[in-house]
């Protein structure tokens, strides 16, 4: 991995008790930042796999201490403003600053658009784009206020990009992202603040267990025959998509805004 200086800067990351999330939490850390990890730490009952859970958040913020960072993990639902607001004012009570936005946290419950109820949907659009929009909003406010600039990162997905059957709301929400991510880019782009997102493909991570064990067989037949495969045969990591977050958090992409960059294995070449 490249090596980064983010000594004395505060990385707040969304979705950090397991998965990528944790994997973004522990490579700032490595390079020198000091983390606010958040995550939700509940299983809702939209979700069709088990979420992580507070005791997965405190094993990311005492790894991220192992790595010599200080950390500290804040329970936060990214869909509710009032707990967004709760999270972004306890790491500047503890840190004074928020430097960087690890925008990860989001779900992926498996359905059909056409048999799937309102209740998923909203549930979906909630987490996965109106939480990535209450983040930036609020962490956004304090880099303007600030004065000094910053970095924000959102998660998109190749399914930003793409159709991805049995995961419409899903497909629809990080199709959201990107504009959301545009949008912020030129609003802040006059108070130094670059926004950018990533578009992974799927990665190693539980969520994309949960999907897998979730998906009915005529879903899965569909997708099979809608697009190609990664084109690349290695299983990406959640540290690939750690080292994009990086990049675009760093002085290298320092006037490098309003992007969706794929790490994607060639899934959207064709």
């Amino acid at each position: 991995m490249v090596e980064y200086d983010f000594t004395d800067a505060v990385v707040f990351v969304t979705g950090a008790a397991r998965g990528q999330g944790r994997s973004h939490a522990l490579a700032y850390a490595e390079h020198g930042a000091d983390v606010v990890a958040t995550d939700i730490c509940e299983t809702t009952a939209e979700s069709k796999y088990e979420l992580g859970d507070e005791t997965e958040l405190d094993e990311t913020v005492e790894l991220a201490r192992d790595r010599g960072a200080e950390a500290i993990g804040v329970q936060m639902d990214v869909s509710s403003e009032e707990d967004v607001e709760y999270a972004v004012e306890t790491a500047l009570d503890e840190f004074g600053k928020i430097d960087v936005l690890a925008n990860n946290a989001g779900v992926a419950p498996v359905g059909s658009l056409l048999e799937m109820d309102e209740e998923n949907w909203d549930h979906a659009l909630d987490v996965n784009l109106k939480g990535m929009w209450l983040c930036a909003k609020h962490v956004g406010q304090h880099m303007v206020d600030r004065g000094e600039g910053g970095r924000i990162v959102n998660t998109s997905s190749t399914a930003g990009m793409v159709a991805s059957p049995g995961l419409g709301h899903y497909t629809a929400a990080k199709h959201g992202v990107l504009g959301l991510t545009k949008t912020l880019a030129v609003e802040l782009a006059p108070h130094d603040v670059t926004v950018n997102a990533v578009c992974p493909t799927a990665v190693d991570t539980p969520m994309t267990g949960g999907i897998v064990e979730s998906i009915d067989e005529d879903i899965a037949e569909i997708a099979e025959q809608s697009g190609p495969d990664n084109l690349l045969d290695d299983i990406v990591q959640p540290e690939d998509i750690s080292a994009a977050f990086l990049w675009l958090s760093s002085d290298d992409a320092r006037f490098v805004t309003g992007i969706g960059l794929p790490v994607a294995a060639g899934a959207t070449a064709l």
